[in-house]
């Protein structure tokens, strides 16, 4: 049975893992943060095995500092417990947490850890390091779905510093209120609106106090243009096929209170829907565009427009209830066909 590392969150895995099963494809969760990962040998090798000379013995004892969290790394004595990354010898264990798979989703969003994982793993992802990076940059993915003809807000892209005028003038055409957000954040994390030009300027002082951390990579944002009422779906693209769509709301009472932001990780709630044809279009025309695999696009629909606002490279998938019948014969082949790569 092909085996594959799946390193989104638990309750995509939970939802997937029989399913997947069914058809042929062992499923493990891999925890690539919130954790301690071991990068390299070090001091844990033998003396003497070939690579170093000298009589044979154990350098480099493992302190306290060695230690992980107690999510089963190593244990009290040092030694490795039951994960199983290093044995007992202090050798790197070839049938450890990392070994025997064949295939790896999503590469992981923290691409730090991302790349000792990925090392560790040494397969192919569906949804590699370059589709998550396409996909979390907003301004690139607009500019490319603008450049390929594909409706998307008006959208301009700042990237900091840049003085109040040029904010200024960024913003001229645009009717208020607008939408302001950071370019790679998710789950809506850090996006408000702005219903004047104070307003405006006052978020991009709390913005220029962000980005003026050195730590902080990404200096940019975009003012976008607000399409009040506007219903919000999340479209699903397998190997480039639309399989499945959910609408996002909030409830009325948050509604009433004025929140109109409708990511699920705020409240909303996602309902499956059957999209028209020329959503379900649009959703095919942008995964095309982007050469991503596995994708979930983000569709605001007014009453005289239908636009692509965002991509996700790593969304969480739903329900099965929510997705065309064919949703998981089609990821499964998706995994498969990736895995011989």
């Amino acid at each position: 049975m092909l085996r594959l590392a799946m390193t989104t969150d638990a309750e995509t895995f939970e939802r997937v893992r029989e399913p997947l099963a069914d058809r042929g494809i062992a499923v493990d969760h891999v925890q690539a943060k919130e954790r301690s990962l071991r990068v390299s040998e070090g001091g844990d090798r033998t003396v003497g095995d070939g690579r170093s000379g000298g009589d044979e013995r154990r350098v480099g004892a493992v302190d306290e500092s060695d230690v992980s969290d107690g999510r089963g790394e190593f244990d009290k004595s040092g030694e490795f417990d039951k994960s199983g990354e290093f044995d007992k010898s202090g050798e790197f264990d070839k049938s450890g947490e990392f070994d025997g798979f064949d295939v790896g989703f999503v590469y992981p969003s923290r691409l730090m850890e991302g790349a000792v994982v990925d090392t560790r793993l040494s397969v192919p992802w569906v949804n590699g390091r370059e589709a998550v990076l396409t996909s979390r940059n907003k301004a690139g993915v607009l500019a490319r779905l603008d450049a390929a003809g594909i409706p998307t807000p008006r959208t301009v892209m700042v990237s900091n510093p840049v003085s109040e005028s040029a904010v200024v003038d960024a913003v001229s055409g645009f009717s208020y209120p607008v939408v302001v957000k950071p370019n790679s954040a998710t789950r809506g994390v850090g996006v408000a609106t702005a219903s004047d030009l104070d307003s405006l300027l006052g978020t991009v002082d709390y913005l220029n106090l962000v980005h003026d951390y050195r730590a902080t990579g990404d200096k940019s944002f975009l003012i976008q243009e607000f399409l009040p009422d506007a219903r919000d779906y999340r479209a699903m693209v397998v190997d480039g096929a639309y399989v499945g769509a959910v609408r996002r709301r909030l409830p009325a009472d948050a509604r009433d209170a004025g929140r109109w932001k409708h990511n699920v990780h705020r409240g909303a709630e996602a309902v499956g829907v059957d999209l028209p044809d020329r959503a379900r279009e649009l959703a095919e025309r942008t995964a095309a565009a982007l050469d991503i695999d596995y994708l979930g696009v983000d569709l605001l629909e007014t009453d005289d427009r239908l636009v692509v606002n965002e991509t996700n490279a790593r969304p969480t998938i739903d329900a099965a209830t929510k997705y065309e019948p064919e949703f998981y014969d089609r990821l499964a082949a998706l995994v498969k066909r990736t895995a011989e790569k």
